[in-house]
Parts: C-alpha cells; structure tokens; sequence
C-alpha cells in the first residue's frame, strides 16, 4: 500500500522550483496560483534567496503549490493513503479530493499572512528538543510555560510559546535532551495564533468541501478523516492546535503502508519515516529526474486500497450556538447508536438536541459541561469500524 506525503514549512530551499518550470504548463499554473494566493510564486521558487522564503506569509503558499505541481506529475488514483504536516495538509486534502487546488493555495495564503501578522503582535519562537523521556520533556515544556507544538516522532518534539518561556526552558533543559532554537517567526501552533484561526475560519466558510476519496489522515490525532467539512474545520483549528505527526505514522504503520513519496521539496518528512517504520521504501521526489523512482514506486505499492478494517472516526459537530450539556452517563468508551442523543446544547431559544451520525464507540469528549460551543464546533469523536 502506498502512501503520498506533503511537507510543512522548513523543508523549503532556494531555488527548488527551477527545474520544475521546464515542464509543460507548470510556470503558468505556478502564475495563475500566484494570483489566487498572493504571492509570487514562480518568483519564490525560482530567484528568491533563503531569507525571503523563510517569510511565513511567502513559505506557506509556496509548500501548498510545490507538492500540488508535483503530484499533477504521479498517478494520484492509485496511492491509498496521503497525510500532510501543518500547511501540507492543505495539499494532501487536495489529493484526497477535499479542496480544490485553487482553495488550498488561496487558504495557504490567507493562512500564511495571518499566521505572520499573529507573530508580529508580541516576541514568541520554537525550539526543536531532541532525545530525553518523552513525559519528562513534555512536562518540562508545560513547566516553562510552553507548549508541544509539534511532536514528530523519532524522539523529536517542538515547545512553543513566549520568548522570556524559551529562555528558561534552554538554560534548564530535560535530562539527556538537547535544545535547539528554531529560526521562526514565532508560536506556530499555539494559542498565540488565535488571531490567525480566526481569520481563517471566516474565508473557509466560503469554501465547500468534498467528501476524502483517499485515507486523509489528520494532524489532530493521526485518524482518518472522510467527512469533507469536518476536515476544512481541523485545517482551520490545526492553526492553533499542536501537530501529532507522530499518531500519523502510527497509523500509517498500523494500516500496513509499504512505501511512502515524499513530495517536493521532499526530505524531512522522508527522515522521520525512516527512523520510525521500519523496511518501509521511501522515494524523495525534488526535482522531475525523481519522477521516474516515484511513478515506478506506485506501479509496485499502489492500487492497493486500505483495509475495510481501518478504524474511522467521526466528530460530532454543534449545530448552534449556545451552552453544551452531554448526555448524563454518557462516558468515553460507550457504545452509541445512529441517532442517539449524546446531549444538548442550550440557545436562547431553547434546547437543540445533539444526536450521534451513526453508531460507533464515544471515543473522546471534545466539549465539556457548560462549555460555549459555536455552531460547527466539535463536540465528540465516535469511532467505528468500516
């Protein structure tokens, strides 16, 4: 089984895109991506040097149109699996047929200029931590007045947060761990963001999704994710909420991935799942010599479709405004049947009943007792079995 994967921001570098214009028609879908997303991105890929792409608002479109150029180039139909980290999920959500690939570069855009103008608003940054007992490094990060922005598996994890926060954290490191500040405009995946997701939200609701034609897996929790809306509002959400790259891999190894094709500019993500699954073939395609390796990779692993067996997930959504109450009793672990009432939200006219899509285990409360829900907000997750 063959799985497609997009990078997130960090894996860019000067000049990736210039082989890539030598392509029939690739510099005019470049442009008209240009107009759509705001930037420049034949500009970006091509001539800019290191400093200007690492600028959020530029680096977040071009990832998006990188990985979408490359795939135009693959059998798309016959890969299983996509996944995408941070921004690159806008891309694999294209090649898993949720977006269109004028909304995912018009959401990498929007997203890459309000995440920006989010860092400008006080002095915030990341740090890599690299080794160290994972609960002592992510209780040492929430002891600094941090956040685990990014857990990437390979004993890698991300703390985000204040400037003032990443200083303590440095100068009293987790035991046998080592800290690495990362050259970032500030607290990706945080709360810090908030601005940002706001923003988001209100373009995104413009955009209608379409139900995943792949196993689109999510940054949230490495689950499954079909349902086309549900998935346009984890993009949003994943602004503010930390990257579990790690529960993606674990599903792609529970699912029985043979092979993986990182997508331009490939390599990071190829080095995580490396470490990570073991005899797993990984092909990275950079530039279009990488094609031939990729598209004889899928001839091997693709056309496989992932087991019926898979575990899905599906979230339960607030249908209005107003205060939630669960349904008394109701705990994780319970069976729940198609159309059951799994509890209420109150609104200023009334009671609306919240009833489960279909049947499944309640796996996770999403919303707690006299939490304000906003209509679309996710309220619960029920897992079942395809």
């Amino acid at each position: 089984m063959l799985a497609v994967l997009a990078p997130g921001q960090g894996s860019q570098k000067p000049g990736f895109l210039s082989p890539w214009l030598a392509l029939p028609g690739a510099e005019a879908r470049l442009r008209w991506w240009s107009a759509l997303s705001g930037v420049d991105l034949v500009h970006l890929g091509t001539a800019a040097d290191e400093d200007e792409i690492k600028d959020t608002a530029k680096t977040q479109p071009l990832l998006v149109a990188a990985a979408l150029l490359a795939a135009e180039h693959l059998p798309m139909h016959d890969a299983a699996v996509v996944a995408g980290h941070s921004v690159g999920e806008l891309a694999a959500s294209t090649l898993a047929g949720v977006l269109s690939p004028e909304a995912a570069v018009t959401l990498a855009g929007v997203r890459g200029r309000e995440m920006a103008a989010a860092c400008a608003l006080e002095p915030t940054g990341m740090a890599a931590v690299l080794g160290g007992d994972p609960d002592e490094v992510l209780a040492t990060i929430e002891a600094a007045g941090l956040h685990p922005a990014n857990r990437n598996g390979a004993g890698q994890v991300v703390a985000a947060g204040a400037a003032a926060g990443l200083e303590k954290f440095a100068a009293a490191p987790p035991a046998r761990a080592r800290v690495i500040p990362l050259k970032v405009a500030g607290a990706f995946h945080t709360p810090y963001m908030a601005p940002a997701e706001e923003a988001l939200a209100k373009v995104a609701a413009g955009i209608t999704p379409a139900p995943a034609t792949k196993v689109l897996l999510s940054n949230r929790d490495g689950t499954a994710v079909e349902h086309g809306p549900t998935m346009l509002l984890r993009l949003v959400r994943q602004v503010t909420a930390p990257v579990r790259w790690d529960l993606c891999m674990d599903t792609l190894a529970a699912l029985g991935v043979t092979a993986v094709i990182e997508l331009a500019p490939a390599g990071t993500l190829a080095g995580l799942v490396k470490r990570t699954i073991k005899g797993i073939e990984i092909v990275q395609v950079n530039t279009p010599d990488d094609l031939p390796a990729a598209r004889a990779a899928i001839a091997r692993h693709g056309g496989a479709s992932a087991p019926r067996s898979h575990p899905e997930f599906r979230v339960v959504v607030a249908g209005a405004a107003g205060i939630f109450t669960p349904a008394e009793g109701l705990t994780a672990g319970t069976d729940v049947r198609a159309g059951e009432s799994i509890g209420a939200i109150q609104t200023r006219q009334g009671p609306v009943d919240v009833a489960a899509h279909g049947a499944g285990v309640l796996t996770e409360w999403l919303a707690k007792l006299d939490d304000p829900v906003a209509p679309g907000q996710p309220l619960a997750r029920i897992g079942g079995q395809l």
